[in-house]
């Protein structure tokens, strides 16, 4: 074969058509169909390192592939729904394929299914979340992040005051982004920790502030980049991986699979995490950020709190951190809360941050966290040299 190889397809999975299903969930179908393909390829279960699916799966209305993740038993480092109709198979085919040119996995497994029955019960035995969440009163994201939050200080030792020091940043550094939702509102460790208890232990304004808002970013090819308006801000890494959806079904309570998508986004890019001009955290909430501190090789585990305490977060700090005041500081526009800190990365790099503006940077990582500290990835970003 003269021509390069992109990628090619090593198995395949196929479940005779029906006209209904009865007493079968579309989960229960993908588990089926991957599991013919995954042996027609001669791979184990564990050999599959990325995931495509479709968007209709009945057993979850978001966070799709964390779910098919978890039913699996699987842990990938790329995953994502591709949702192009009739041309969906097509579409994923060329996804994995330029994923595994791009070094984020070795194995994808792309998979669609449908299940057609009039009225499918959403049983909670058949998601773990129901089962083993919601029945107890861990039904939503405030009291699923206290979790983790309160098994770092049983576990290590870590202080309210400690987490509330994050948050207190976020606030410092958002009184130098005129578009932050608390702009003009400092608040200092103390005011943190006299703010309401709304899930114990955590305090409202170590919650991120729902907001309306939007954010943006258009990706072009380098050599095309150079021929445009701004100097160009470089992807140099990343990294991706899933671990759960439910929190109870989390492998650790105080470490996540970022840690793993920041150490791949590094290693693609030749950089440590201390040769980073910016660190821009994902931050929903105080006890994320600590755990990607951690995470991300910055102090041992446990210890995030000692590390900060000796650290300057601002754009004039010897780590700055969430320069735009991050999520807790920004506000959160929904799902374009991540993307906040990608913007603000890119404004850095380009040295554009006014009044922030952080002295030659020309390093970034940033991250992104899905569901519970379940879905992770972790870019590089680079200017120029």
């Amino acid at each position: 074969m003269n021509r390069r190889s992109l990628a090619a397809i090593a198995g395949i999975g196929e479940l005779k058509p029906e006209r209904r299903t009865f007493g079968a969930t579309t989960l229960e179908l993908i588990a089926e169909t991957v599991r013919l393909a995954v042996e027609d390829a001669g791979l184990e279960k564990d050999d599959i390192d990325g995931l495509l699916v479709g968007p209709q799966v009945g057993e979850t209305p978001q966070h799709v592939p964390a779910t098919v993740t978890e039913y699996l038993g699987i842990a990938p480092r790329m995953s994502n729904v591709v949702d192009l109709g009739g041309a969906s198979g097509a579409g994923m085919v060329w996804r994995a394929a330029a994923a595994i040119q791009m070094g984020m996995c070795d194995a994808v497994v792309c998979v669609l299914a449908n299940h057609r029955e009039e009225q499918l019960p959403r049983s909670p035995n058949r998601n773990p979340i129901r089962e083993f969440d919601v029945p107890f009163g861990a039904s939503g994201a405030n009291i699923s992040y206290a979790l983790p939050m309160q098994r770092h200080m049983a576990e290590y030792g870590s202080t309210p005051e400690q987490f509330a020091s994050i948050a207190a940043w976020a606030r410092q550094n958002a009184q130098l982004n005129p578009n932050a939702i608390f702009y003009g509102k400092p608040a200092t460790v103390e005011d943190v920790l006299a703010s309401p208890i709304i899930t114990s232990p955590l305090h409202l304004y170590e919650i991120v502030m729902p907001v309306a808002g939007g954010e943006a970013v258009v990706v072009v090819s380098p050599e095309r980049a150079r021929t445009l308006k701004h100097a160009p801000v470089h992807l140099l890494g990343a990294g991706e991986k899933l671990t759960h959806r439910a929190i109870s079904q989390a492998p650790s309570l105080t470490s996540g699979p970022l840690k793993f998508a920041m150490a791949q986004a590094m290693a693609q890019a030749g950089v440590t995490v201390d040769q980073m001009s910016l660190l821009s955290f994902y931050d929903c909430y105080t006890v994320m950020v600590a755990m990607t501190i951690e995470d991300a090789g910055l102090c041992e585990p446990g210890q995030f709190g000692n590390w900060l305490s000796e650290r300057n977060l601002s754009h004039r700090g010897d780590f700055p951190l969430n320069t735009h005041g991050g999520q807790l500081g920004f506000g959160q526009p929904d799902l374009a809360g991540g993307m906040t800190h990608i913007v603000e990365a890119v404004r850095q790099l380009r040295h554009e941050a006014i009044g922030r503006q952080i002295e030659n940077a020309r390093l970034s990582l940033i991250t992104g966290n899905g569901a519970t500290i379940s879905e992770a990835v972790a870019l590089v970003l680079g200017a120029d040299e």
